[in-house]
Parts: structure tokens; sequence; C-alpha cells
């Protein structure tokens, strides 16, 4: 017995058990920085390192570590983004796009809150970044109504956050499938409903700091002046581009595009385009299809598979229209299923040693459980907002788990708090949703976009935990 009446064996056993866990996490760590610097996809890293760490260290059976691979996720995100390539490969979210921004006539007062649902609903369609389309777009048009370039660069960063956790989007993939593979019950209408609610108060904020209250109607003809001048790439990353592939030079063909040149060459005007074709009218007609059998399954208290979901309606539309469908099928997010996969599958070697059953006991030991949820919350802010959220929520949603396993803090709760507290730092201008956005104003804007962004992100790493919390998590522990 030592001084403490703790049987001496003991204590050098958790002494002991303590070391290897933290030195198995630290590799976790490692790899992440080794990533960075090298420049290197960080999925493939993990995948090779869990399989070192798991046969050498943790004495695991070559088959039990290849069983962590998410296969469920995968199916998940190659079916959505299978589905949603085909759509941007026949033309239909380019029209889709063209129409909504048709719609909105001379209302400056109501572009920001426009702005936010077609980037939200373009971020739903499987590839959040995807929503970043409309920024060379949203941006121009900003400074013709004489609109606040930060307020537009919000409501697309805000409406980029909120479509990604959509059922049919990357964020809410992970998430929500982390979170079931773990064993909590979070619906995910749920999660898309906090998302949703969160970034369209962050908007309200955004409307009135940036003088929203103050925008007139100007009789401009919105339909003429953005034509035919919507970028050439404006869906090329809309879906199944690969995070890894189009994060590194999205800025600099956003920088390149002549929208922030003022007015070019115009070939033609929306209504001189030509009507939805036969297919695209297909596509439309699944994609609400898609929506409609995710939100019906779920009210009828079924857990819908999203990526069979996705499958199916794919198969569909390769059949009517064969070449979008094969075309489709090498813009599969292959990349972000390799940085999913090979996060989650690390996480299951540390599982198995531990490690991550110590991290959980160690932010319980903060002897206050709602004390231990910020501090997971405020980290996964802090962290998103220089690295890859998407890396974010595959690597924190496990951490959270022990957590969870005490009782004290409902699960779904703090998943959906955890989740939305890393993405709406986002807009950082260290971020590639930032730095788009930068890239996107006139030059003359981009000093005070930068300084501006950095200031509204790193608040966000503390407002939004504090909030999401305060509003969150300590009611469902209330309840």
């Amino acid at each position: 017995m030592d001084r403490l009446g703790i049987p001496a064996p003991t204590l050098l056993e958790k002494a002991t058990a303590w070391l290897y866990s933290s030195r198995r996490s630290s590799s976790f760590v490692g790899v992440f920085l080794v990533s960075t610097l090298r420049k290197v996809h960080i999925g493939v890293l993990m995948f090779a390192t869990a399989c070192g760490v798991g046969l050498w260290l943790a004495d695991m059976p070559i088959d039990d570590i290849i069983g962590g691979f998410p296969l469920s996720i995968l199916v998940l995100l190659v079916g959505v983004t299978y589905f949603f390539a085909i759509a941007q490969s026949n033309g239909t979210i380019d029209r889709i796009i063209e129409v909504a921004l048709a719609k909105v006539g001379d209302n400056a007062a109501v572009l920001p809150f426009v702005f936010f649902a077609l980037t939200a609903g373009i971020s739903a369609m499987g590839s959040p970044l995807g929503g970043l389309v409309v920024a060379p777009i949203g941006m121009p048009i900003a400074r013709k109504y004489g609109m606040d370039p930060m307020l537009m660069g919000l409501a697309i960063g805000t409406g980029l956050s909120a479509g990604a956790f959509a059922p049919t989007s990357l964020f809410g993939i992970v998430s929500y499938g982390t979170a079931h593979e773990a064993g909590i019950e979070l619906s995910p209408l749920t999660l898309f409903t906090v998302a949703v609610v969160v970034n369209l108060v962050l908007l309200l904020g955004a409307f009135v700091m940036f003088g929203g209250s103050r925008l007139r109607q100007r009789h401009v003809a919105l339909a003429t002046e953005i034509g035919s001048r919507t970028p050439s790439f404006v869906t090329s990353i809309a879906t199944g581009a690969g995070t890894a592939q189009y994060e590194g030079d999205v800025t600099h063909r956003i920088a390149g595009s002549r929208l922030d040149d003022g007015p070019g060459p115009r070939h033609g005007t929306l209504a001189e385009r030509e009507p939805f074709t036969g297919v695209q009218i297909a596509t439309v007609i699944c994609m609400v299809g898609l929506v409609g059998a995710v939100i019906g399954i779920s009210l009828a208290g079924q857990d819908p598979d999203i990526g069979v979901l996705g499958f199916a309606f794919g198969a569909v539309l390769t059949l009517i229209d064969p070449k979008s469908g094969n075309s489709a099928v090498a813009k599969i997010d292959w990349s972000t299923v390799l940085l999913v996969g090979g996060i989650i599958t690390y996480v299951g070697v540390l599982q198995h040693m531990g490690a991550v059953d110590l991290l959980g006991e160690t932010a319980g030991k903060v002897g206050v459980p709602i004390v231990a949820a910020l501090i997971i919350c405020l980290l996964g802010g802090l962290i998103s907002a220089f690295a890859s959220t998407t890396g974010m929520l595959a690597a924190l949603v496990p951490l959270a788990l022990p957590l969870v396993a005490t009782g004290d803090i409902p699960g779904w709760a703090l998943i959906c708090a955890l989740a939305v507290c890393s993405s709406i730092v986002d807009v950082s201008p260290f971020s590639t949703v930032g730095a788009t956005l930068v890239a996107s104003v006139a030059e003359d804007q981009r000093a005070r976009m930068t300084s501006l962004l950095t200031r509204w992100g790193m608040s966000m790493v503390v407002i939004g935990p504090v909030a999401l919390v305060g509003t969150l998590v300590v009611p469902a522990m209330v309840l």
C-alpha cells in the first residue's frame, strides 16, 4: 500500500496505461502534423499508421484493424456524391443557380437571405465546399448594390455551414454516421435543423452589424448583370471533385475570374437561355424525390439509408442518360472517403488500446460534465479554424464518446454542439472558405475583409461553444 492507500501494483498499472495511451494518442496528432507539413493526403497516412500501430503495438489481427473501416459511411459518401455528380454533369445544378438568381429581382435587402438559401442548397448536394461556387457571383452583385461585402461573405459562409449538415451532405453524413456507429441516437434531421437555426441566427446578427437594415431597393437588372458570366468552373467543385483535390486551387481560380473586373463581355442573359431539358427535369424530380424520401422515412420513425437512396436515384438517372452517369463515376468523392475512412480506422485502433477512453476519463475528471463538454467544443472550433473540418468531425466525435458514456450528457446534444462549433469557424481566412471569400472581393476590399473575417472566425471559437452548450446541451441535461 502507498501513502494514499492505493495498492502499489494498481498505481503502477495506471501510470503505465496512461503513458501507453498518451503516446499512441500523440502519434495521432503527429500524423495530422506530418500530413499538413508535407501536404499529403491525411487519410492515406492515417490508414497506413493505423495498420502499423495496430499490428506492432496493439497486437491486433489485421482483419480487426481493417474491420474498423466505416463501410456504412463509405456507402453514404459514394452514393450521395455519385447522384449529385450526375446532376452536375448534365447541367442541372447550373440551371438551378441561374433560375434562383433571376427570381431575386431588384430587392437588395433580400439578397443576403437568397444567397444563404442558394449556398445552403448547393452545399447540401454532397460536398459542402460546392457552395463556394456562388462566391464569385455574389461579391460583384453585392458591390453593384452597394452592399457591404462582409455581409455577402457571411451570407455565403453561413449558408455553406447550414447546408453541409443536411442528411445528404458530407458534414451531416460524417457526424450522424459516426454517432450511429457508436450507438448514439442522433436524427439526421435534428442535426440539420440545429445547423440551420444556428447559422440563420448568425446571418441575422451579420445583417444588423454590416448594414443590412440600410439596404434599399435598387433598380438594377440582376439577370443582365450576371448573364452568362457564371464561371466555367461553377459546378466543377459542386460535387465529387474531392476536398483534397480542389482545396489548393479553388482560391486561385476564383481570383482569376473576371467577375471582380466589373462589366465584361456578355453572351446573353438568363432570359435568353434555353429552358430545362428533359434530362434536367428528370434530375430535378429525382432530387426532390431523394429529399422527400429522406424526410418521409425519418418521419415514419425509420433510419433512412441515404447512400442507398442516392445509388437508387442515381441508377434511374444513369438509365435515362448513360453519358452523364458514366462521367459521374469519376467524380465520386473518393478523396473524402479515404480521409474519413483513414481517420476512423485509426480511432478504432486507439479505442482498442484504451486511449480514447483515457481521454474521456480525463475530460470527466474536470469534475463538471458541462465544463468538459465546453472544453471539447472549444477544441473542435479552434482546431477546425485552421484545419480540415471533415477531419476534425471524424476525429473529435469519437473522442467525445467516453464523456457521453457517463450518462451525464445526452449524446445527441453534445454531438450537435460539437459538429456545428467545428463548422461555423470556417469563415476564418485561414481556411478554404474564408480564403475563397477574400479572393472573391474587389482588390481594394481584401485587406479589410481579411481583418473582419479573422475577428469573426476567432470570435466564433468562443461564442459558438458557449452559446451551443448553453442553449442545447444544458437544456437537454435538465429535461
